[in-house]
């Protein structure tokens, strides 16, 4: 058997532009096709924010297919929280599925709550970095240039906690 495992962090900022993508294991060299389904997860928020009043937790996104499922969560300032969770995992060993007494599956909807709120978390103590400048992550209006990877968050720390969130979920994990 196997467990969920998140397979995908990202930071989108008010301006629909990436501010931050992590990739776990086995997806580390799958930035085009995970950038492809972040950006088709925008698509979504926007209609849910035109037709209904949009709370933080948008829950459920889309399944992409029987393997991956995107969910989402929108902070009052209008930064977007994706986590893309691979279903399937990687498996379980066999010791461990005995003690938990039962096989996990991954047709139930996993509780992200605490994740998102560890995330926000954490990206609440990056703004709260005096060396850290949100403006420099607003993209200028220029048709002739380019995103740039200057857009993205380079602080350590953050990346460090966002790396920590990503590998130790787990579907019955309630604390980071």
């Amino acid at each position: 058997m196997s467990g969920s495992k998140i397979a995908c962090i990202s930071v989108i900022g008010k301006g629909d532009t990436p501010l931050h993508i992590s990739l776990f294991p086995p997806y580390l060299n799958s930035t085009i096709e995970f950038s492809f389904l972040l950006n088709s997860c925008l698509d979504i928020f926007e209609i849910r924010q035109k037709q209904t009043s949009v709370d933080q937790d948008l829950g459920l996104l889309h399944a992409i297919d029987e393997r991956l499922a995107a969910y989402g969560w929108l902070t009052t300032t209008g930064v977007k929280l994706l986590i893309i969770i691979d279903l399937i995992g990687q498996p379980i060993p066999t010791g461990i599925e005995k003690q938990k007494g039962s096989a996990r599956s991954g047709s139930k909807d996993p509780d992200l709550k605490a994740v998102f709120r560890a995330l926000q978390a954490a990206y609440i103590r990056l703004l709260q970095n005096p060396f850290y400048s949100p403006d420099d992550h607003v993209p200028t209006v220029k048709a002739t240039a380019p995103v740039s990877s200057s857009l993205q968050i380079t602080d350590h720390k953050f990346i460090a906690e966002v790396k920590h969130i990503g590998e130790t979920w787990a579907p019955d994990a309630a604390v980071f």
